[in-house]
Order: C-alpha cells, then structure tokens, then sequence
C-alpha cells in the first residue's frame, strides 16, 4: 500500500456513515444473536479456534451479517477475500481461485471467501464456486437476505452449515445506541449528547431489528441539531422522529416477507379473525404490496373457504376488486378492507374441494360411458335409444325426480358433501332428502330386470340385461354404494 492508498483509506474511514465506523470488531464487541455466537455456541468457538467450515448467514438486512464476517477476517490467519455479487462474476470468482491455490501451495495459508448478497449470483456463477468449495480450495462465507434454500445453489447449501440471524430485540438496539454514544474514536464519545428515553424507544420501535436504521437516525439527529449553551445536543421525542419518519418494513415481494405475509393474511382470513385479518392487509399495503394481488388472493379463499357457506362472498369480493381498479389508492383501501372484513366475518365451508375428488376419479379410473338417457337424443335415439328413459325434472312435482346421473359404475360415489354452515346448511338437508329418495327408487328397481336409468336396446322383445350384473356387481353391494350416500363423509373428504 503507497503512500496515497494509505491516505485515502483513512480519509474513508474518517468520511465513513456512523453505521460504518461502529461496525464491531470482535465478537466481544458484537451485540444479539446469542444463540449463535453467544458463549460455548458452535459458531464462536470456530470462530476463536480458527476452524471454520464453509458457512451461510441468512437473515434480515442489519442482524450482522457482513459484521460477522469482519470479525472473522479479524481473527483469522486465513487469507480473507471479500466480494459483492452485485459486482462481481465468474472472473473474480477464478482470481479468488488462482490465490487461494498459490497461498496453499507456497505457505500451506488457507483462504476464505466471502460473498455479500450471494443469492444475486445465477446459477453459472454459483456452479463456478462449488468444484473449489467441495475439494476444500475455498472456504466460504455467504451472507444474503434471502431464503438460501431457495435461491442458492442446493450443492453450495448442501456443503455449508447454515445460520438465520435473527432480528435485533429493543434491548439489543439500546445498546447499540449506547456504544456509539459513548464510543470516542468512532461514535460521537467526545460529543455532549442527551438522548432521552422517549426519543431511544421510538427508534428502537420503528427500526424494526435494524441496527442500521438506529445508527442512521442517530447520526441525522446528531448532525443536524445544534448544541445548547452548555454545549449540550439535545435529542428528544420530536427530534427523533423527524429523524426517522417512516417505519422500516421488511418486505420484498419476491422472498420470503412477501410470501409468510399474504400466508398469515389468508390463514387469519380463514381462521375467522378480523382484527388479525386487518393487521397483515395493514401490513402489506404499508410496504407496498399490489392490492390487485391481495384481492385475488382474497377471491381463491372466497371460492376455497367459503364457497356455498355464504355464496355472495364471491360476488362481495369481485365487487370490491372492480371498485378499487375504478377509485384507486388511496381511496381504495376501503373496498379493500371490506372485502377482508366480509371473508373473515364470513361462514366457512370448504366442501367446493369435491370437484378435486371428482378431477381424481377421471384422471385415475377408465373413462366410464355416459348412461343412454342422458346422452343427446337428437341424433341417435331411434337407432341406439339415446335419451330414452330420461325423465324431466320440471315434469315433478318440486322440478326433481329421483334417478341416477352418475355412470353405473360410479353410483354410489359422493364428491360433495354439504357442511351445515350457513347457507349450504340448507343446501345439506335438501340433498340429504333427494339421495334419499333416490335410494328409495333404488332400492325398488333391485327386483327388477332394470333400473330407472335403464339402457342397451329399445326393443322390448330384445333380452335385457340388469346394469348390476353386467358391472360384475350384485344388487346387494349396489344398495351398500347407495347407502353410503346417505352418511357424511367429512373425513373422507379432508383426507
């Protein structure tokens, strides 16, 4: 390093932002994540002993990520290589490669790579890095904000020993606060600062486990108030907050924040909590999330959970969706939160997943042939007898007859079950009565050549044969098939 690199580097430590220069430098100094690095923890003895193994930190911006990998090149005797993937490729990834090889050959010095934001590396790159990692060339350290077993290679992940940091708790912060207070070298420790309680727990509760965001809001207010008489700066409640005006949100909607979030939205929706329904809609919309995308969410679970339970939830929410493409935010957070209120509020069933049951059955058993009268009698009834035997509902009494629209091989098969909530409560006992009497019919076509949906030749001299037997089923397991209609199914239908 010459003369000019070393001056520079001092005027960029000098110049650097307070979260910066308050980076801790041993663990001693490291505040939060106890249940990592905390004593007798597997990761800081590693650490101490110097025999650390390809690892990845996983966590929110501001838990220590980056910190913890400072503090390892601190305490290693490894050569430490740092790079950003934002800026970095496949070349750098090669240098790193050619150090680490000539260190190890020429003075048995092993090297550890770290890698900031590691899941912004594509899969070209990431393959790049596993030959080195697995024959032991590399040791590397991964720090990224996302969920690694989703956006790092699986080998890499595979390879490596995983850590979550956790975000800071609201003691944490406040002692983060009272290093850079009291820190003279890189805080403000020559400075007179008064810092009340009140102004300290706002920033520690908008930060939102950010050490970051505590160290930013602390060096604005700094910076910008101008000392007492006494030479005092003094930082209260309204100082605070016009240091920090806007709670910072975890939220990418492409990770894992945008999806736990829309889960726990459609969970409290489904479980029947409006309060905690409001909450995670509050949630979203404050991060900025695409209404558009909560609504449609909300109109699956419309069909999914509420179904015939209350059949206007369907109708509410799609009103509420063309409501809110024709007013817009930020008017169109009321439609937004009705439709919520109306799901939460709502009666529940989620019998509709019998078509599911009923998409099983023709996907995995042969394709059974329509019963002749219900087939089209327009074309075919003289010759084959389609549409014989068929009888119009509207010619009963109450526009229903008792008979079988099932084919002959599936009589018996029940793919919806009614639950007795709300409006399909009703639905339940009409059906209950109509499968009744459809047994009844049933039960008093056994003795008989035929069944009311009888089928084959139209002519009466022909010999005809019973469905029943030419199905390889006996009169007595059909009238079991039948019966099974009659009970609730409910288990069956979870299951």
């Amino acid at each position: 390093m010459d003369l000019f690199e070393r001056q520079y580097q001092q005027l960029r430590d000098r110049d650097a932002p307070l979260a910066a220069r308050m980076r801790p430098r041993s663990l001693t100094e490291f505040v939060g994540q106890e249940e990592i690095v905390g004593p007798g923890r597997l990761l800081r003895r590693a650490i101490q002993a110097d025999q650390l193994s390809s690892i990845i930190f996983y966590g929110a911006p501001g838990t220590g990520k980056t910190t913890l990998a400072q503090i390892i090149a601190n305490t290693t005797k490894a050569k430490f290589i740092a790079i950003n993937a934002v800026l970095a490729g496949v070349k750098d990834i090669r240098e790193a490669v050619e150090t680490a090889k000539t260190l190890r050959g020429q003075y048995g010095q092993r090297t550890i790579l770290f890698i900031d934001e590691v899941h912004r590396f594509n899969k070209s790159q990431q393959d790049a890095l596993l030959p080195w990692v697995e024959n032991g060339t590399l040791t590397l350290i991964g720090a990224t904000t996302e969920n690694p077993y989703f956006e790092v290679n699986k080998a890499l992940v595979s390879r490596s020993r995983l850590f979550q940091l956790k975000p800071l708790t609201a003691i944490h912060l406040h002692q983060v606060l009272e290093q850079a207070i009291a820190d003279s070298q890189r805080g403000y420790g020559d400075k007179s600062i008064e810092l009340t309680a009140e102004a300290a727990d706002h920033w520690t509760n908008i930060a939102n486990g950010d050490a970051r965001t505590v160290l930013n809001a602390l060096e604005l207010a700094v910076e910008t108030t101008e000392p007492d008489d006494a030479g005092v700066i003094k930082i209260d409640l309204s100082i605070a907050e016009a240091s920090i005006q806007q709670r910072a949100v975890l939220y990418d909607k492409e990770g894992d924040a945008h999806f736990d979030t829309i889960s726990a939205f459609i969970k409290s929706l489904r479980g029947s909590d409006p309060d905690a329904a409001l909450y995670w809609l509050a949630r979203m919309v404050y991060a900025g999330e695409d209404p558009r995308f909560i609504l449609r969410r909300m109109l699956i679970l419309a069909g999914e959970d509420v179904g015939l339970a209350d059949p206007q939830a369907v109708v509410v929410v799609n009103a509420c969706a063309q409501a809110f493409d024709r007013i817009g935010m930020p008017e169109g957070q009321y439609p937004l939160a009705q439709a919520a209120l109306y799901l939460a509020t709502a009666p529940k069933s989620n019998r509709v997943l019998g078509y599911f049951d009923a998409l099983a059955a023709v996907e995995k058993e042969r394709e059974f042939e329509i019963p002749n009268p219900l087939k089209d009698n327009n074309r075919d009834q003289k010759g084959f007898g389609h549409g014989v035997g068929y009888n119009y509902p509207h010619a009963y009494r109450d526009h229903w007859v008792a008979q079988q629209y099932l084919p002959t091989a599936l009589q018996g098969k029940v793919f919806y079950d009614p639950s007795t909530q709300g409006y399909e409560g009703g639905i339940r006992d009409r059906l209950q009565r109509q499968r009744e009497a459809q047994l009844a019919a049933m039960t008093e076509q056994i003795g008989f050549a035929g069944e009311i949906l009888s089928y084959g030749s139209t002519d009466s001299s022909a010999k005809r044969v019973s469905p029943e037997v030419s199905s390889g089923a006996s009169p007595a397991s059909k009238v079991e098939q039948w019966l099974q209609r009659t009970v609730n199914q409910a288990g069956q239908q979870l299951a």
